[in-house]
C-alpha cells in the first residue's frame, strides 16, 4: 500500500469520526459537512461500503461507495486537509475501484464540483471522463453554488 497508509472497513462505530473527517474536509471549502446521520444512512442502504484511510493511527480519509446492478457511484472522498497533497485520496480511489471491480462493477461515477481543480485533475489522471453537468448542483457559502460535473470510469 506505501506511504504508511492503512486501510479499513467503516463501521458503526467510526461514525463520530468519519463525521468530522467530512466535515473538516468541506467546510472550509464552503460544502455542507455530512453528519453522523448521513453517513448512518448511508451505511445502512443496500450496495453500500465505506473506507476509512488511517496513517500513524490517525483518521486522514474516508470514501464511501455504492454498488448497484453493475454500476458504482463514488458517494464522497474526503482527506483531512492537513493530509493532502500526500496520495491518501488516490489510494482511497484506487481501494474503491478494487473493491468494485472485486464486485463486477462495469462502470464507476462520481459527481465532483467543476470549481474543485484538484479533484478534477485527481479523477483524469485515473482515467475518469466527463459525461456530463449539473447546473448550481452544489450550494457554496458565500458565493453562488457551483456546477457538478458527472464522470464515468470505465471497468472492462
Amino acid at each position: 500500500m506505501g506511504k504508511g497508509f492503512v486501510l479499513v472497513p467503516m463501521r458503526a462505530l467510526d461514525l463520530d469520526r468519519t463525521s468530522n473527517l467530512h466535515r473538516e474536509a468541506f467546510e472550509p471549502m464552503g460544502e455542507r459537512g455530512w453528519s453522523r446521520a448521513d453517513i448512518a444512512g448511508l451505511l445502512a442502504s443496500p450496495g453500500v461500503a465505506g473506507l476509512l484511510l488511517m496513517e500513524a493511527g490517525a483518521d486522514i480519509g474516508m470514501a464511501i461507495c455504492r454498488i448497484v446492478a453493475g454500476e458504482a457511484e463514488l458517494l464522497t472522498i474526503a482527506v483531512d486537509p492537513a493530509h493532502r497533497r500526500r496520495g491518501a485520496a488516490r489510494q482511497l480511489l484506487g481501494a474503491i475501484v478494487e473493491r468494485i471491480q472485486a464486485e463486477r462493477a462495469r462502470t464507476l461515477f462520481l459527481e465532483v464540483g467543476a470549481d474543485n481543480p484538484a479533484a478534477l485533475a485527481l479523477y483524469g489522471s485515473m482515467g475518469f471522463q466527463s459525461v456530463g453537468r449539473r447546473a448550481a448542483y452544489y450550494p457554496r457559502r458565500n458565493r453562488p453554488p457551483a456546477d457538478a460535473l458527472v464522470m464515468r470510469l470505465n471497468l472492462t
